[in-house]
Protein backbone atom coordinates (compact mmCIF):
# COMPACT_ATOMS: atom_id res chain seq x y z
CA UNK A 1 0.00 0.00 0.00
CA UNK A 2 1.50 3.31 -1.11
CA UNK A 3 1.13 6.24 1.27
CA UNK A 4 0.08 9.59 -0.23
CA UNK A 5 2.76 12.28 -0.45
CA UNK A 6 2.01 15.95 -1.05
CA UNK A 7 5.07 18.12 -1.73
CA UNK A 8 4.88 21.90 -1.93
CA UNK A 9 7.51 23.58 -4.13
CA UNK A 10 7.71 27.28 -3.27
CA UNK A 11 10.30 27.95 -5.99
CA UNK A 12 11.83 31.46 -5.56
CA UNK A 13 8.92 32.67 -3.45
CA UNK A 14 8.04 32.95 0.20
CA UNK A 15 8.99 34.87 3.30
CA UNK A 16 9.59 34.30 6.98
CA UNK A 17 6.01 35.42 7.54
CA UNK A 18 4.71 32.75 5.16
CA UNK A 19 6.82 30.07 6.82
CA UNK A 20 5.36 31.00 10.19
CA UNK A 21 1.81 31.08 8.79
CA UNK A 22 2.20 27.51 7.53
CA UNK A 23 3.60 26.45 10.89
CA UNK A 24 0.59 27.90 12.74
CA UNK A 25 -1.97 26.46 10.33
CA UNK A 26 -0.57 22.94 10.20
CA UNK A 27 -0.01 22.79 13.95
CA UNK A 28 -3.81 22.83 14.26
CA UNK A 29 -4.69 20.96 11.07
CA UNK A 30 -6.09 17.47 10.96
CA UNK A 31 -4.68 15.53 8.03
CA UNK A 32 -5.94 12.20 6.75
CA UNK A 33 -4.16 9.21 8.26
CA UNK A 34 -1.00 8.20 6.41
CA UNK A 35 -0.65 11.37 4.33
CA UNK A 36 2.91 12.74 4.28
CA UNK A 37 3.40 16.46 3.57
CA UNK A 38 6.69 18.14 2.66
CA UNK A 39 7.43 21.82 1.99
CA UNK A 40 10.37 22.81 -0.24
CA UNK A 41 11.13 26.47 0.62
CA UNK A 42 14.05 28.49 -0.77
CA UNK A 43 17.35 27.74 0.98
CA UNK A 44 17.40 30.91 3.17
CA UNK A 45 14.19 29.81 4.92
CA UNK A 46 15.25 26.27 5.84
CA UNK A 47 16.17 27.08 9.43
CA UNK A 48 13.05 29.19 9.96
CA UNK A 49 10.96 26.39 8.50
CA UNK A 50 12.63 23.77 10.68
CA UNK A 51 11.67 25.78 13.75
CA UNK A 52 8.16 26.68 12.57
CA UNK A 53 7.33 23.14 11.46
CA UNK A 54 8.72 21.37 14.54
CA UNK A 55 5.27 20.87 16.11
CA UNK A 56 3.48 20.11 12.85
CA UNK A 57 3.23 17.15 10.45
CA UNK A 58 5.16 19.13 7.83
CA UNK A 59 8.46 17.70 6.60
CA UNK A 60 11.23 19.71 5.00
CA UNK A 61 12.55 19.43 1.46
CA UNK A 62 15.10 21.18 -0.77
CA UNK A 63 14.55 22.43 -4.30
CA UNK A 64 17.89 21.18 -5.62
CA UNK A 65 21.39 20.29 -4.45
CA UNK A 66 24.91 20.21 -5.82
CA UNK A 67 26.43 16.83 -6.76
CA UNK A 68 29.57 17.57 -4.69
CA UNK A 69 29.75 17.30 -0.91
CA UNK A 70 31.99 20.38 -0.57
CA UNK A 71 34.55 22.46 -2.42
CA UNK A 72 35.00 25.53 -4.61
CA UNK A 73 31.39 25.77 -5.81
CA UNK A 74 30.37 29.35 -5.01
CA UNK A 75 26.65 29.76 -4.43
CA UNK A 76 25.95 26.04 -4.22
CA UNK A 77 24.55 23.84 -1.44
CA UNK A 78 25.41 20.20 -0.80
CA UNK A 79 23.34 17.32 0.45
CA UNK A 80 25.39 17.04 3.62
CA UNK A 81 24.61 20.69 4.41
CA UNK A 82 20.91 20.15 3.76
CA UNK A 83 20.85 17.13 6.02
CA UNK A 84 22.02 19.31 8.92
CA UNK A 85 18.79 21.30 8.56
CA UNK A 86 16.59 18.22 8.75
CA UNK A 87 15.90 18.04 5.02
CA UNK A 88 14.38 14.68 4.14
CA UNK A 89 13.58 15.19 0.44
CA UNK A 90 15.18 16.99 -2.51
CA UNK A 91 13.80 17.77 -5.94
CA UNK A 92 16.07 16.70 -8.79
CA UNK A 93 15.48 17.43 -12.46
CA UNK A 94 12.66 19.94 -12.07
CA UNK A 95 11.75 21.27 -15.51
CA UNK A 96 12.85 24.78 -14.56
CA UNK A 97 16.29 23.45 -13.60
CA UNK A 98 16.48 21.53 -16.87
CA UNK A 99 15.40 24.49 -18.98
CA UNK A 100 16.69 27.61 -17.21
CA UNK A 101 19.96 26.13 -15.94
CA UNK A 102 20.56 23.61 -18.71
CA UNK A 103 20.66 20.58 -16.43
CA UNK A 104 21.06 17.50 -18.59
CA UNK A 105 19.85 13.98 -17.82
CA UNK A 106 23.37 13.25 -16.60
CA UNK A 107 23.35 16.31 -14.31
CA UNK A 108 20.05 15.10 -12.89
CA UNK A 109 21.49 11.64 -12.28
CA UNK A 110 24.47 13.13 -10.44
CA UNK A 111 22.16 15.12 -8.17
CA UNK A 112 20.02 12.06 -7.53
CA UNK A 113 23.11 10.11 -6.44
CA UNK A 114 24.19 13.03 -4.24
CA UNK A 115 20.82 13.04 -2.50
CA UNK A 116 20.89 9.29 -1.91
CA UNK A 117 24.47 9.53 -0.61
CA UNK A 118 23.33 12.14 1.95
CA UNK A 119 20.37 9.96 3.01
CA UNK A 120 17.94 12.41 1.42
CA UNK A 121 15.09 10.98 -0.60
CA UNK A 122 15.13 12.34 -4.17
CA UNK A 123 11.96 13.36 -6.00
CA UNK A 124 12.90 12.80 -9.64
CA UNK A 125 10.96 15.21 -11.88
CA UNK A 126 10.22 14.18 -15.46
CA UNK A 127 7.96 15.57 -18.16
CA UNK A 128 7.47 16.62 -21.74
CA UNK A 129 7.04 19.98 -23.48
CA UNK A 130 3.94 20.91 -25.45
CA UNK A 131 5.83 20.35 -28.70
CA UNK A 132 6.85 16.87 -27.59
CA UNK A 133 3.28 16.01 -26.56
CA UNK A 134 1.84 17.30 -29.84
CA UNK A 135 4.39 15.18 -31.70
CA UNK A 136 3.21 12.07 -29.86
CA UNK A 137 6.51 11.69 -28.02
CA UNK A 138 5.29 11.95 -24.42
CA UNK A 139 6.13 8.40 -23.33
CA UNK A 140 9.44 8.36 -25.23
CA UNK A 141 10.59 11.56 -23.51
CA UNK A 142 9.35 10.70 -20.05
CA UNK A 143 10.64 7.12 -20.03
CA UNK A 144 14.01 8.28 -21.36
CA UNK A 145 14.31 10.69 -18.44
CA UNK A 146 13.21 8.02 -15.96
CA UNK A 147 15.51 5.39 -17.43
CA UNK A 148 18.59 7.58 -17.50
CA UNK A 149 18.27 8.15 -13.78
CA UNK A 150 16.99 4.77 -12.63
CA UNK A 151 18.73 2.20 -14.84
CA UNK A 152 22.11 2.51 -13.11
CA UNK A 153 20.82 2.40 -9.56
CA UNK A 154 21.01 -0.57 -7.25
CA UNK A 155 17.63 -2.05 -6.21
CA UNK A 156 17.91 -0.54 -2.72
CA UNK A 157 18.55 2.90 -4.24
CA UNK A 158 15.59 2.64 -6.63
CA UNK A 159 13.35 1.91 -3.66
CA UNK A 160 14.23 5.33 -2.21
CA UNK A 161 13.27 7.34 -5.29
CA UNK A 162 9.97 9.18 -5.73
CA UNK A 163 9.02 10.15 -9.29
CA UNK A 164 7.01 13.29 -10.11
CA UNK A 165 5.47 13.59 -13.56
CA UNK A 166 5.23 17.27 -14.44
CA UNK A 167 4.07 18.01 -18.00
CA UNK A 168 6.07 21.14 -18.76
CA UNK A 169 3.17 22.67 -20.67
CA UNK A 170 1.02 22.54 -17.51
CA UNK A 171 3.41 24.22 -15.07
CA UNK A 172 2.49 27.76 -14.11
CA UNK A 173 0.20 28.09 -17.12
CA UNK A 174 -3.09 27.27 -15.45
CA UNK A 175 -3.44 24.34 -17.86
CA UNK A 176 -3.61 20.89 -16.34
CA UNK A 177 -3.40 17.46 -17.88
CA UNK A 178 -6.73 15.72 -17.59
CA UNK A 179 -6.82 13.00 -14.95
CA UNK A 180 -6.90 10.47 -17.78
CA UNK A 181 -3.84 11.98 -19.50
CA UNK A 182 -1.92 12.05 -16.23
CA UNK A 183 -2.96 8.48 -15.39
CA UNK A 184 -1.78 7.18 -18.77
CA UNK A 185 1.72 8.55 -18.22
CA UNK A 186 1.84 7.40 -14.59
CA UNK A 187 0.82 3.90 -15.60
CA UNK A 188 3.56 3.85 -18.27
CA UNK A 189 6.16 4.89 -15.68
CA UNK A 190 5.04 2.17 -13.28
CA UNK A 191 5.06 -0.46 -16.02
CA UNK A 192 8.56 0.64 -17.04
CA UNK A 193 9.76 0.15 -13.47
CA UNK A 194 8.16 -3.28 -13.45
CA UNK A 195 10.80 -4.25 -15.98
CA UNK A 196 13.30 -4.07 -13.11
CA UNK A 197 11.16 -5.38 -10.30
CA UNK A 198 7.37 -5.72 -10.12
CA UNK A 199 7.34 -5.39 -6.33
CA UNK A 200 9.38 -2.20 -6.62
CA UNK A 201 7.01 -0.85 -9.28
CA UNK A 202 3.99 -1.59 -7.12
CA UNK A 203 5.53 0.35 -4.21
CA UNK A 204 6.89 3.28 -6.27
CA UNK A 205 5.36 6.63 -5.21
CA UNK A 206 4.26 8.64 -8.26
CA UNK A 207 3.31 12.31 -7.92
CA UNK A 208 1.53 14.54 -10.39
CA UNK A 209 3.17 17.93 -10.77
CA UNK A 210 1.31 20.04 -13.31
CA UNK A 211 -0.76 22.85 -11.75
CA UNK A 212 -2.49 20.72 -9.10
CA UNK A 213 -4.79 22.93 -7.07
CA UNK A 214 -7.58 22.75 -4.52
CA UNK A 215 -10.28 22.31 -7.18
CA UNK A 216 -8.70 19.50 -9.22
CA UNK A 217 -6.67 17.63 -6.59
CA UNK A 218 -9.32 15.14 -5.54
CA UNK A 219 -10.01 13.98 -9.10
CA UNK A 220 -6.32 13.66 -9.91
CA UNK A 221 -5.53 11.84 -6.67
CA UNK A 222 -8.37 9.38 -7.31
CA UNK A 223 -6.46 7.91 -10.26
CA UNK A 224 -4.98 4.47 -9.49
CA UNK A 225 -1.37 5.38 -10.28
CA UNK A 226 -1.29 8.92 -8.83
CA UNK A 227 -0.07 8.74 -5.25
CA UNK A 228 0.29 12.43 -4.49
CA UNK A 229 1.21 15.80 -5.89
CA UNK A 230 4.13 18.13 -6.46
CA UNK A 231 2.31 21.42 -5.96
CA UNK A 232 3.63 24.78 -7.17
CA UNK A 233 1.58 27.97 -6.96
CA UNK A 234 -1.12 26.51 -4.72
CA UNK A 235 1.51 25.56 -2.14
CA UNK A 236 2.00 29.26 -1.37
CA UNK A 237 -1.59 29.60 -0.14
CA UNK A 238 -2.15 28.02 3.25
CA UNK A 239 -5.85 27.25 2.79
CA UNK A 240 -5.46 25.89 -0.74
CA UNK A 241 -2.52 23.71 0.16
CA UNK A 242 -4.27 22.36 3.23
CA UNK A 243 -7.31 21.51 1.08
CA UNK A 244 -5.06 19.57 -1.31
CA UNK A 245 -3.51 17.66 1.58
CA UNK A 246 -6.95 16.79 2.91
CA UNK A 247 -7.96 15.54 -0.56
CA UNK A 248 -5.23 12.91 -0.35
CA UNK A 249 -6.91 10.83 2.34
Amino acid sequence: MRSPLIAGNWKMNGSTELVEAFGRAFAEARLPSGVEVVIHPPFPYLEAARRAFSETPLGLGAQTLNPFHSGARTGEVSGTMLKEFGVGYALVGHSERRQLYRESDEDVYDRLIAALSADIRPILCVGETLEERDAGRTEDVVLRQVGHAMARLEPAQRARVVIAYEPVWAIGTGRTATPQQAQEVMAAIREYQAGYDRDLAAALPLLYGGSMNASNAAELLAQPDIDGGLVGGASLKVDDFLAICQSAG
